[in-house]
């Protein structure tokens, strides 16, 4: 593939791959924006039986702080990843005379701006995580108690979340580091 065709090939791979950070990141805020809705203090919303099991305050306060860190994470990271997209299509609009559409974007600007927007959504995901995990305790009971049905709700959230945002790391970490150094992008 000769340079021309690799620099256009390159900028639309990356305009869908902010498209796709930023619509992820939308659907996580409304899960959050559902959860705040959501009452902890309403007692018909619960599913505890045993007196012992019954959640703390804090968890509560736990749940409505984790779902604010989360949103603000969240729309940190959608705010980072749309400001490239601008950046991007602002750049590609000045070459609009030319015959080839060529975005001139610093690698090394490009790469800390994903990277930047990528800690956000990883973040986002960690503190909704832990919000669900006390929506978990409220609704069924502490993990103190040893519930079977929250340890059923908990354990694979804490299992699987934590993996997938070891492998998303991973790949935005490696394409931040290797796949740029084939001059994919002009400084």
């Amino acid at each position: 593939m000769d340079d021309t065709r690799r620099l256009k090939f390159g900028t639309c791979i990356q305009i869908t791959a902010i498209d796709g950070i930023v619509n992820v990141n939308s659907l996580f805020t409304l899960a959050v924006f559902i959860g705040l809705a959501w009452n902890p203090y309403d007692s018909s919303n619960s599913l505890i039986t045993d007196p012992r099991c019954n959640p703390t305050s804090r968890m509560a306060e736990d749940l409505v702080s984790y779902h604010v860190y989360s949103f603000s994470s969240f729309l940190f990271s959608s705010l980072v990843a749309l400001g490239i997209k601008q950046a991007i299509r602002i750049a590609m609009s000045r070459e609009m005379h030319k015959i080839v559409l060529l975005a001139h974007v610093n690698q090394t600007a490009l790469r800390i701006s994903m990277l930047v927007s990528a800690v956000g959504s990883v973040g986002g995901c960690a503190f909704l995580m832990m919000a669900l995990v006390n929506m978990v305790q409220i609704k069924l009971g502490t993990l103190a108690c040893g519930s079977p049905q929250t340890l059923a709700a908990v354990v694979p959230l804490v299992i699987f979340v934590p993996i997938g945002l070891l492998i998303y790391s991973l790949v935005e970490i490696y394409w931040s580091f290797e796949s740029m150094s084939d001059n994919t992008w002009r400084s």
